[in-house]
This record gives C-alpha cells, structure tokens and sequence, in this order.
C-alpha cells in the first residue's frame, strides 16, 4: 500500500503528468524533456527524481546522457501508471502542444540521423566494421542460428543488404528493411551483383513493419538498435512477425563510453545490457539464451554481442489458440 500511496503522489502534479504522457511516447533524455516542456532543467530534473524514488521513471544513465522510461513492468506499477496515462485527456491544450514539440524533437533528430545515413551509405560496411572483423562477427551470427532452412528472413536495418547475403542460402525468400533511400540503393545494387534474385530490400519503417504475424522464419536486427529512440519497441515488432519456433537474432555493441559516436557516427545509445536486452525479449513473449560475446580486438576498442530468441511455448500455444 505505501508503493502504491507514494506512486500517486509523484503522478499527482501537472508537469509530472506532462512527463509521463511524453514518456509514455519512448524515452527521453533530460535535455530533450526540457525542450519540450519550456522549463528549466534543474526543475525537470527533480520531477524526474522524485518519480524515479517512487519507481514511476525508470532512469537509465549512459555516458554522459541519461535515458528516463517509464516504470518497468517487473516493478509491479506499470499498470497504476498506464492508467493513469490513460485518463489523461489527449485533447488538453498544454498535452496537445507538448505533443507537438515532441514531434518536432523526433523529426530534428530523424533529420540528423538520415543526413548521416545519407552521407556514409557508399562507404557503410567499412564504418561497421572499425571496431571488430566483421567476418568473425558474422561467423558468429551463422553459428548461433544454424543452417535453417528458413522461408522467410526478414532483416530490419538492412543497410547495404550484407546480413541478406550473409543467410542467403539458407532462407527461401529474404527481405531487408530500411527508411533509407539511399542504403536501400546499395542494398539493391549489392543484392542484383550478387545474383540473389529470391532477396529483396524495401522502404518500410521497422515500428510497423509490413508482414503478417508469425510470418517470418527468421529476423535479424545487426547494429541497429544503438540508432533507435525506441529499441524495445522494435524488438516487440520483430518478435510479432516471428513465426513460432522461429529465431530473433540481434547483434550490437555491449555497453561502452565512447561519447564520439554520438556525434560522429549518430549513436543514440551506447550499447546495451544483458539485463536490458532480457527484460525486451521476455516481454515480447521470447524465450533468450545467453548471449555470446565478441571481445575487441584492442583495449579502446567495441565489444560486439550476439543475442538468439525463440517464441517460448506459452507464446506458441496462445498463438496457436488465437
């Protein structure tokens, strides 16, 4: 009871209601809270405090930034915030225009990122491949999926369309998924010169991806997630398409503080957590096995890590019943 009292203290104030709403949109850092919500940022930062204290916020730090969520569902609030989330009227004037200053914060940091794309696309899998061999990291991929087969591959984040090649053999039909124009230019061109007419790239955004559920055999998410405002929520999508039985292989950075991605090479997130990437699959109804890590070859260098999911059986059968 005095959780329970002390969450609906910290939700029970205008401007921490105004957070949760935005939160409840994806995270957020401090700074981009304060452009939103026109305050200061020391006066953001002890609403956020007073809600993280009372497990409303989950507050994540990374290198120098520090992410805010909502509450963890494994914190057994989840469900008092989102409905209190719920009754909050959309048609508000003050919600209403933070909802447009979030939109404009998201689209100024889309621009930022599709400019970067755009500027590296002809030279992508070199930059991919300056921290780790990229053959050892796809060795690895190879090993903990197998041979299949597969009917369906579907790569999110497809780039150059180099994964698609890399499990081509062993898939029916692979489709690489990207926002870019122009990477989904080379993932063409690379896929033609390679002679895989059964591989395809398509314009689609990877939070609503156009495939049935349960269509796909198998997806892989290869360093993509540390660019996304919302990494789990693509997790929760890739695992909607998975067939059951069927894989979700995601591979990225471990955590690490190199801030220099962040503005040279347009990093969101500085790698992830086992923890973290556990909590994501559990909730997307997958069952994860331990994650097989790749160390850097020199000390400042990036340790790549290779996590495998499978629906579990309770998601099958409730899959099958549906």
């Amino acid at each position: 009871m005095e959780r329970v009292v002390g969450a609906l203290k910290a939700m029970g104030e205008p401007t921490r209601l105004r957070i949760l709403m935005l939160l409840a949109r994806g995270e957020l850092t401090v700074s981009e809270l304060v452009q939103v919500l026109g305050q200061s940022q020391p006066r953001v930062s002890r609403h956020l405090k007073l809600m993280t204290e009372a497990g409303v916020v989950q507050r994540m730090p990374e290198g120098a930034w520090v992410f805010y969520a909502l509450g963890a569902e494994r914190d057994g609030l989840r469900g008092l915030i989102d409905a209190t989330v719920a009754e909050v009227p959309v048609s508000d004037l003050t919600l209403a225009r933070d909802l447009e200053r979030l939109e404009a914060v998201k689209a100024s940091r889309a621009e930022a990122a599709s400019d970067y794309f755009r500027s590296v696309a002809q030279d992508w899998d070199r930059i991919r491949a300056l921290h780790l061999a990229e053959n050892e990291v796809e060795t690895a991929m190879r090993d903990a999926v197998g041979d299949g087969p597969f009917g369906l591959m579907v790569d999110i984040g497809t780039g150059t369309g180099r994964v698609i090649e890399l499990f081509a053999d062993a898939a029916s039909r692979a489709v690489g998924i990207d926002i870019s124009h122009d990477m989904l230019t080379v993932a063409r061109a690379n896929l033609e010169r390679a002679g895989l007419s059964h591989c395809s790239a398509r314009r689609a955004d990877l939070y609503a991806l156009p495939f049935d559920t349960g269509a796909a055999d198998l997806v892989t998410i290869h360093q993509v997630l540390h660019y996304l405002d919302e990494p789990s929520v693509a997790v929760r999508e890739a695992a909607r398409v998975l067939a059951p039985g069927g894989c979700l292989l995601i591979v990225d950075f471990d955590r690490h503080d190199h801030e220099f991605l962040r503005e040279e090479h347009a990093h969101r997130r500085l790698g992830f957590g086992d923890s973290e990437v556990a909590e994501w699959t559990r909730s997307a109804g997958l069952e994860l096995r331990p994650a097989r890590t790749l160390e850097a070859a020199s000390a400042d260098g990036l340790t790549v890590k290779i996590w495998l999911g499978r629906h579990s059986p309770d998601a099958r059968n409730e899959r099958d019943a549906a």
